[in-house]
């Protein structure tokens, strides 16, 4: 998640081009922990949701 704190900003919900950077990010994150890639699709929503909900207070730190 630190990766992911140091690259949102408050934008990256609306601008398309920033969230799917957002999104390859989550994938590589999951992926580097092990995670299948059968359930990436399921857990990669999830994972986006909370960090759109983290995102605010990330960006104003």
């Amino acid at each position: 998640m630190t990766e992911l704190r140091r690259n949102v900003s408050i934008d990256w919900t609306v601008r398309e081009s920033a969230r799917a950077g957002i999104k390859m990010m989550v994938r590589r994150i999951l992926k580097k922990q092990g995670l299948p890639p059968d359930l990436q699709g399921e857990v990669t929503p999830t994972v986006l949701a909370q960090a759109e909900l983290l995102s605010v207070i990330w960006a104003a730190a």
